[in-house]
């Protein structure tokens, strides 16, 4: 079978394709790699705790720098990222650090279908492994409730104000059920409607640096609390 030059043009292209695609860094493993190398190990004094997360998360060390400069804080948050590509990047942005404690918020950009279609369990499985990770390598673990949200100005529709608080149930029984750490950032967030108060949010999802600031005070006594227990044995 003859095969024309259109035809051949046509299988080149997709070949380019699927290379093009192979070659993408999907999880953006490459974000972090030189501040990785970078950082020395802790010493046993210090209190080394990472935050894992997406845009709300760097958007912080961003926005008010100064809270994790002071502070033995550690921001490995990308933008736009999804649990399945926080999974994959856990053990070299959070293991690998060696801190004491990981403070993990994520799950708005699944709801969204960022990287596809998502269900509820689909998000809580994917913030169990990483939870489970963490813990298995002696790390104590902080899961935050996901912020509130009314609706997503890049991908209308999604209903975050009902999918959120649902979502924010799983994440607090799980929690109860491992003994780990939960910390609610919706319920002091949250206005009438499950939205983000107007004053702590730039866009309904994203956060002023009021917001950070109401987030901060919380998280410091989770990180305090975490810190007194010792990793979970199964």
């Amino acid at each position: 079978m003859k095969i024309n030059f259109k035809s051949k043009a046509l299988i080149f292209a997709f070949l380019l394709l699927l290379l093009s695609a192979n070659a993408q860094d999907w999880a953006n493993l490459k974000r972090y790699q030189n501040e990785n190398t970078a950082l020395t190990a802790p010493d046993n004094k210090e209190d080394r705790v990472v935050f894992m997360g997406n845009s709300i998360t760097q958007g912080w060390v961003e926005m008010h720098p100064e809270f994790f400069k002071q502070n033995p804080y550690i921001g490995r948050g990308i933008s736009g990222q999804t649990t399945p590509q926080m999974l994959i990047r856990f053990r070299q942005d959070v293991i690998a650090l060696h801190p004491k404690v990981v403070v993990i918020l994520a799950g708005t950009n699944d709801i969204a279908g960022n990287t596809g279609p998502s269900t509820l369990e689909m998000i809580i499985d994917n913030l169990s492994s990483m939870a489970e990770l963490a813990n298995d390598n002696g790390i104590r673990v902080v899961l935050c409730s996901v912020l509130p949200a009314y609706d997503y100005p890049w991908k209308r529709g999604m209903e975050p104000n009902i999918k959120i608080p649902k979502l924010n149930a799983l994440i607090k029984a799980y929690c109860e059920k491992k003994g780990f750490i939960y910390l609610d950032y919706f319920t002091p967030m949250a206005d009438e409607r499950n939205g983000m108060k107007a004053e702590l949010t730039v866009d309904g999802v994203h956060c002023t640096l009021q917001g950070y600031k109401v987030m901060e005070q919380l998280v410091q006594v989770a990180i305090k609390q975490a810190l007194i227990l010792s990793p979970r044995k199964y």
